[in-house]
């Protein structure tokens, strides 16, 4: 999941990337308002994350041109202010949650888990194709009755690929989605990856979850579908 976090001030932003990235999550940081709306308007974020007291173009403002401008990833505001006239403001302003500063990483993690189920078609905690069992609160993940380990970055571009099922996902939407504005797209890091998830899902004598669909992408589905 690639999440968008405006923070002007820097200790803070740093905060927030470190236990994002920590967590999984592909993070975008922008050091105000205007910077935000020009990446929410030029990449595809599964969330936003957005300070409402920044210099210039302000949270609250940011967000109300991003949905006029037909941008819907849900926000989270983080504001010093926690009056109720201030929470109202926000969520009228199109926000999906309201956190005040100082805030807890596990508490932001846990809202901002809340918000991306919201956001599916059928809000889940877990995630199954087949035998295959995705658990997004505790972030683990079974087949066959056995506990398959993996990295953050593993258990992202699982996740992506489970929510997909059993549409075939392209490589550049697994790094939009899975890996930041950053990434040098010409590497084989997905493939690699891939290849990463096939030696633990896939193992010797279980059926294929995990499919190449040439010249689209890949896809987790069931067998014969």
């Amino acid at each position: 999941m690639r999440i968008l976090v405006a923070e002007d001030e820097s200790k803070v932003a740093e905060h927030l990337r470190k236990g994002l990235t920590e967590a999984g999550y592909a993070v975008d940081v922008a050091a105000d308002g205007s910077e935000a709306l020009w990446l929410a308007e030029n990449h595809p974020y599964d969330a936003m994350i957005l300070d409402i007291m920044m210099p210039g173009l302000d949270g609250l403002t940011a967000l109300r041109q991003m949905r006029r401008r037909g941008i819907h990833a849900p926000a989270i505001l983080l504001t010093a202010r926690c009056e109720l006239e201030d929470r109202v403001r926000g969520l009228d302003a199109g926000a999906d949650d309201y956190l005040g500063k100082p805030f807890s990483m596990v508490e932001l993690l846990a809202r901002l888990r809340a918000v991306l189920r919201r956001q599916r078609a059928e809000p889940l905690d877990h995630l199954r194709v087949a035998d295959l069992e995705l658990d997004l609160i505790a972030r683990t993940a079974h087949r066959q009755g056995q506990r398959i380990d993996l990295t953050n970055r593993e258990f992202a571009l699982l996740e992506f690929l489970m929510v997909s099922s059993p549409r075939p996902v392209s490589k550049t939407a697994i790094i939009e989605h899975v890996w930041n504005q950053h990434f040098d797209s010409g590497t084989n890091v997905v493939n690699v990856y891939i290849n990463y998830l096939r030696e633990k899902i896939d193992r010797p004598n279980w059926p294929a979850l995990i499919h190449t669909i040439r010249g689209v992408g890949f896809a987790v589905k069931e067998p014969g579908q």
